[in-house]
């Protein structure tokens, strides 16, 4: 099987060709795409390394599977392209999360929708990956009807130049030397803030909107309420999540844990005695997401309280890829619709 990976140098596109590697994916041959600037590049592969190539103006990758996280802008364009060689697009961008006509797939959750695809499976946000990792197993249980969560987001959420930014702001916090931020709108150097995208009239950023309409797609749940606020956090991998919970029917916290701990993709962290709970410095580089703190909900009874982390870059975005990949392979290869 052919791959391609396009966005080949940014931190996602990376953490994609770690993961063919460690998963051990059936690739015949494996490409990477960047910006004209970055032709001739290289980067690491399988205990070797690829030399980055510039996207072909015939849209012809040669590949049997794309996955694409070089930006929304450049996925609307070409991602069609892509497929019409032949090739199913995994897309790791905004850019067809919302198209009807796109499935929206986290695999541990809504697996079997990757295969009614026509040319391109979407990559939910990272955000909305993480919450549903642990909300669609208790909503298969106990049927969610509302939630209420406050996501910490660490910089690598933009990108490399997030991470520099988190190290060159803090050492110059360290030395009483003036803080200029480049990636975000505000200095990240002991600090947090409202995540940094477009506001809306209705008062919510583009990030805690994404949580919404994601959410209900995967979960077929077009009446599911869900309240989101998106705050950027100085932690350099992996994002966190306070989440209140309503549902159909009152859930003890016993029988939330009962859930969470045999669902895929799930560990849980959840040790009052010994203020044992998720924390991103636990999540990062692992393929779980961590769930804990669960407790009820005292403002509403029945309702449900608990705290999450995951790796943003791997679970969040490039694992969650892979693995639509992996159920394509199975389901009789990549390129049937």
């Amino acid at each position: 099987m052919r791959i391609a990976v396009v966005g080949a140098t940014g931190a996602v596109g990376q953490e994609l060709l770690q993961l063919l590697h460690e998963r051990a994916f059936p690739a015949t041959e494996v490409r990477a795409f960047a910006s004209p600037r970055s032709a001739g590049r290289r980067v690491p592969y399988a205990g070797g390394d690829l030399v980055v190539e510039a996207l072909p103006e015939d849209g012809d990758l040669g590949a049997d599977v794309v996955f694409s996280s070089a930006g929304g802008g450049l996925s609307t364009r070409e991602a069609k392209r892509w497929a019409s060689h032949g090739a199913v697009v995994i897309d790791n961008t905004s850019a067809w999360r919302l198209d009807p006509e796109t499935p929206l797939v986290v695999p541990e959750v809504n697996g079997a929708a990757a295969e009614r695809h026509r040319g391109i499976v979407a990559n939910p946000n990272c955000s909305t990956i993480l919450a549903l990792m642990a909300l669609a197993p208790l909503h298969r249980a106990f049927g969610l009807q509302r939630a209420t969560v406050a996501t910490y987001q660490a910089v690598s959420g933009a990108g490399a130049t997030g991470i520099d930014e988190l190290t060159r702001l803090t050492r110059a916090a360290l030395a009483g030397e003036a803080e200029t931020p480049e990636t975000f709108a505000d200095t990240i150097a002991f600090n947090l803030f409202s995540h940094d995208s477009e506001v809306g009239e209705d008062g919510y950023n583009l990030e805690e909107r994404k949580l919404l309409l994601e959410s209900r797609k995967i979960l077929d749940a077009p009446d599911l309420r869900m309240s989101a606020t998106a705050i950027r956090v100085p932690v350099y991998r992996a994002h966190a999540e306070a989440i209140h919970a309503e549902f159909a029917q009152a859930v003890a916290p016993d029988a939330a844990r009962e859930v969470l701990a045999a669902a895929p993709g799930v560990e849980l962290v959840d040790d009052p005695a010994a203020n044992r709970f998720p924390t991103p410095r636990a999540a990062s580089g692992r393929d779980a997401v961590l769930v804990g703190r669960l407790r009820e909900d005292v403002s509403r009874p029945g309702g449900l309280a608990l705290f999450l982390a995951g790796d943003q870059i791997r679970k969040g975005a490039a694992l969650n890829a892979v693995q639509i990949a992996e159920r394509l392979t199975a389901a009789s290869g990549p390129a049937s619709g």
